[in-house]
């Protein structure tokens, strides 16, 4: 961010491009694949074109994305896991391993443990809270380690710093997943981290409306990860382009107060007598509280819970609870509930879910902009 300005002022201002192209005060969309050369040489990856991810509309949100990490550079891809996937393939390659946390979402695990091995690369699943465990994982062949700032859906708190002094001791690549967290609440290339990842789709974007991913980090590691998706194709349209830049004018707004709604309802949740568990690192009673508090500027809007393991009292209350939508995702303005067992983590094994902690009975709740007194009322007498 430009010094002096705090979030909420740069996600406004940050990246905008000046003067104002026509005077828009709105960046217009740029609907064309093919832009004028003007007689300049260019080498391939530099050449403006739709598919390289190089419009003014994706110049734009890049350099906005980049100063609210306190990035040197970004990359906007047309979903999370192309994010993903273009990220490990530009720095991982056949022969290379790399290490990541084994409670990971279900889709970038079934990348690393599935589709990785095809090209030759291999992986060990760590705990990413105990440093014993990846002295004794790494290999020559090691190159990064990847790890997610609040995990889905159980809402871990990693020994992140551990990681980013690990990778800096041995030279590997840290990468971490920033989708839960948002930069409001916290800001990985900031702690050190190389490359931060999101589904834009979630937070960034906040309105249910479009897939989107982001790489965040240096230039040289942002343009490699360039690189492979100018091949892959994971290009992010100019309309997506323009809903994430609007999106993310309100991001500081939208994340604080579903901070303070989650807190609010985690705390009901936990009270009550027919909850067993509740995972939400803004609770006391959670392992990691004391680090989320020192770390995360808000806790997030990510929280699950169990009603025992009983899965058809789970299905009991997603019946007769009002407001949350029955539907995956997380993010939006709309307060949505699933079990992960059915949708983000249905692509695991029921004995991989068991091993990740993941019951077929967790009910996860990614809380919206709602009042919260009204969420509070509404699972109080889906409750009772």
């Amino acid at each position: 961010m430009k010094p002096g300005w705090r979030i909420e002022t740069a996600l406004i201002h940050a990246g905008e491009p000046r003067p104002r192209i026509g005077g828009a005060v709105n960046l217009p969309i740029f609907q064309s694949s093919t832009f004028e050369m003007g007689g300049t040489e260019a080498g391939y990856h530099d050449v403006r074109y739709i598919r390289l991810n190089n419009t003014p509309n994706h110049v734009v949100v890049q350099g906005k994305l980049a100063a609210l990490e306190g990035a040197e550079a970004a990359l906007v891809t047309g979903s999370g896991m192309a994010a993903i996937s273009a990220t490990l393939l530009s720095v991982l390659a056949q022969g290379d391993h790399i290490l990541c946390h084994r409670s990971l979402y279900g889709g970038t695990f079934d990348f690393i443990t599935k589709d990785l091995p095809r090209f030759g690369i291999a992986f060990t699943l760590v705990d990413g809270d105990d440093p014993r465990t990846w002295s004794a994982a790494v290999r020559r062949t090691t190159r990064a380690f990847y790890v997610e700032t609040l995990t889905n859906p159980l809402l871990e708190v990693l020994d992140l710093e551990g990681v980013v002094t690990f990778c800096r001791e041995r030279g590997l690549v840290s990468i971490v997943d920033n989708t839960c967290a948002t930069p409001v609440n916290y800001r990985p290339i900031e702690r050190g981290f190389d490359l931060a990842v999101h589904s834009a789709s979630k937070y960034l974007n906040g309105h249910t409306d479009i897939v989107a991913g982001a790489v965040v980090g240096s230039a040289v590691h942002v343009g490699e990860a360039k690189r492979k998706l100018d091949h892959l194709g994971g290009t992010l349209d100019p309309h997506a382009c323009f809903l994430l830049h609007r999106g993310l004018k309100t991001l500081s707004l939208r994340v604080r107060h579903q901070n303070e709604t989650a807190l609010r309802l985690a705390a009901f949740l936990e009270k009550h007598a027919a909850v067993t568990r509740v995972n939400y690192p803004g609770l006391a009673r959670h392992p990691r509280h004391a680090r989320a508090a020192a770390w995360f500027a808000g806790f997030g809007g990510l929280m699950s819970f169990e009603l025992g393991d009983d899965v058809a009292a789970a299905r009991r209350f997603m019946e007769r609870v009002r407001l949350p939508v029955d539907a995956p995702s997380l993010g939006g303005a709309e307060t949505l509930m699933t079990r992960p067992a059915t949708t983000s983590h249905s692509g695991l094994s029921a004995g991989e879910r068991k091993e990740q902690g993941i019951s077929d009975a967790l009910i996860r709740i990614s809380v919206g902009l709602e009042a919260a007194d009204d969420l509070i009322e509404d699972f109080a007498q889906a409750l009772t």
